[in-house]
């Protein structure tokens, strides 16, 4: 004898063709549903709707084809299977902590005639667990190839890995896809940079683009070491640097590591006796114009050296004048800068001898303008005929200073 719930159900089914039956003519009822993406560990929602129903009879199949919902009653013993909704239009139900052996095809089924089924599939996503960035080693110099590798583990799909310097994206990186057990997969992204000193404690960012995930990333600060930059400026006098008053240079140093000392220099000779230097700043009190020239800065550490100038020169106690522009910038830089007053006062020297260039050759040619005289046949016009006349002509030519050309 057939169990009370066996019986139950095969009535409800008889019950839901009998009324499909009734609607030969009526409209047809029509079965709907959609796919469902969710990220592992969160819930999916699968919905069976039906239009135009008569009340037949709906229910929800696993991948396996097992029963999950009947109507509003739910045969499998999954608790992660819940219902959300039940009436004559719908069967929603919600899957709890969906796992990836959760993904796959499921059936809506309505009990017609002839039955209708239609199926929807969950696809599971899942981000990278780990995301880690390797280097060699934590302290570069300046001008050394950094290689860094991004590996993103057990991901679905593979994940899309872009790199950042700061916040400037980074183009070239080489990437691998491999695939793993459970359609995971794993991605490592290299990429190499030339480090400069503006790199240093500057974030590189490896950046995950995921649909189970946003804003994903892992950084990687780089230690850069550089050899000094240095460059002297002059704290007093604001102007002029006159005989008699005092001067004071300011060495400003920027290396890493930092170094522990700079030293003052004068290029070419010693350092006058009446020079003070302290650490960074070199004073000189009541200038005479001995103390003219180019005094140098000069600082080191592990990585290198470097220097920077400062062109002194001395004016009168009385001057007033503009003074030069003196150089300041690191002694690796160029050479010093010009004046401007010095190039207006080449290029008029210039423009000067030019004119009179023009004005001598302009003399020297009026002078020498061209002539040309012929003395050829001086005589014969006296001749009293013509035999005479090439006799007196002919007799011109054994002359020298009867016959002259003149030419310019």
């Amino acid at each position: 004898m057939a169990s009370q719930p066996g019986a139950a159900l095969r009535l409800l089914l008889l019950i839901s063709g009998l009324r499909a039956g009734l609607l030969q003519q009526g409209e047809r009822q029509n079965l709907e549903t959609e796919n469902v993406t969710v990220v592992e560990g969160e819930v999916a929602t699968i919905s069976c709707r039906v239009k135009n129903n008569d009340d037949s009879v709906i229910q929800l199949l696993n991948p396996n084809r097992q029963t999950i919902y009947f109507r509003d009653f739910r045969p499998l013993k999954d608790s992660r299977f819940q219902l959300v909704n039940f009436s004559s239009s719908e069967l929603r139900v919600s899957l709890t902590n969906v796992s990836i052996h959760d993904e796959g095809r499921y059936f809506c089924q309505l009990y017609t005639d002839p039955p209708q089924e239609a199926y929807t599939t969950i696809t599971v996503l899942i981000p990278p667990n780990n995301l880690v960035i390797d280097v060699q080693k934590d302290t570069y110099v300046e001008g050394e190839e950094v290689e860094m590798n991004c590996t993103a583990m057990a991901s679905k799909p593979a994940a899309v890995i872009r790199w950042y310097k700061g916040n400037q994206e980074l183009e070239g990186g080489k990437t691998e896809v491999e695939a793993m057990d459970n359609k995971m997969f794993r991605v490592r992204s290299q990429i190499s940079v030339t480090v400069l000193r503006e790199d240093d404690e500057v974030p590189f960012v490896c950046l995950v683009d995921h649909p189970a995930v946003k804003d994903l990333e892992t950084r990687q600060y780089i230690d850069v070491q550089y050899k000094p930059a240095v460059m002297v400026s002059v704290i007093y006098p604001p102007g002029l640097t006159r005989e008699g008053e005092s001067l004071e240079l300011f060495c400003k140093v920027a290396g890493k590591p930092r170094p522990s000392k700079v030293t003052w220099v004068k290029v070419d000779d010693d350092l006058p006796d009446h020079v003070i230097v302290e650490n960074d700043k070199l004073y000189i009190h009541s200038l005479n114009k001995t103390d003219n020239g180019t005094y140098r800065c000069e600082a080191s550490n592990n990585v290198g050296s470097s220097s920077g100038d400062y062109t002194l020169y001395v004016y009168d106690a009385s001057a007033t004048t503009e003074p030069a522009v003196h150089d300041t910038r690191a002694a690796e830089e160029g050479p010093l800068g010009v004046d401007h007053a010095v190039i207006g006062g080449v290029v008029a020297v210039v423009v000067f001898a030019m004119l009179c260039l023009l004005i001598i050759l302009g003399r020297y040619f009026a002078r020498h303008k061209g002539t040309y005289f012929t003395h050829e046949a001086k005589g014969a016009d006296d001749a009293a005929d013509a035999d005479t006349a090439i006799i007196n002509a002919e007799g011109g030519q054994n002359s020298c200073e009867e016959k002259k050309e003149y030419f310019i």
